[in-house]
């Protein structure tokens, strides 16, 4: 199993024992982690090697955010980063007990990266064509990104589990 993390953080991937598939063929994203593993998986199928499941675990989605919600994550960014990835982190637990996380080395292209990043039903669809089972979890509590468009986006290629209590951790009290 290959798990990516999310934006500014590392090692994380123990909050998400309870939903992520533990196998050999499995890669798992977590938020902007969801599109490293995408990229990751995609490599993987061009190279002739085996993917059984691709779990995106509160994908990092934007598209539904206009322009101005974006020029202001990332003036606010510049600004300071530090009170930014606080913010950000706090808004990510939201609205349950904050767990212990660690950070990762940031850059702002990271940001701009996810923020831009435009998921393709087709390229999704090639991977379903090739037989690998894409589970989407979403929580419906989830602070940072819009998990009601996200629903809508992926429920045609993906099984989507909403979670309707849970923040962007996906936890639940």
């Amino acid at each position: 199993m290959k798990f990516f993390s999310g934006f500014s953080l590392q090692n994380e991937e123990y909050l998400f024992e309870d939903y992520i598939k533990k196998s050999d063929y499995t890669v798992c994203g977590f938020s902007y982690g969801a599109i490293k593993a995408l990229d990751f998986v995609q490599k993987q199928i061009v190279n002739g090697n085996r993917v059984d499941t691709l779990q995106l675990l509160s994908p990092a989605f934007f598209q539904s955010k206009d322009a101005k919600f974006k020029r202001l994550q990332l003036i606010a960014y510049r600004k300071n980063e530090d009170v930014y990835l606080n913010q950000f982190l706090n808004s990510c637990f939201y609205p349950y007990e904050k767990k212990i996380v660690e950070r990762s080395t940031t850059v702002i292209d990271e940001l701009e990266e996810l923020l831009d990043y435009e998921w393709e039903l087709e390229a999704l669809n090639a991977l379903v064509k090739k037989g690998i089972n894409i589970e989407v979890y979403l929580g419906g509590e989830d602070a940072i990104v819009d998990a009601e468009a996200a629903k809508e986006f992926f429920k045609n290629v993906a099984t989507v589990t909403y979670i309707k209590d849970a923040n962007h951790f996906l936890q639940l009290n």
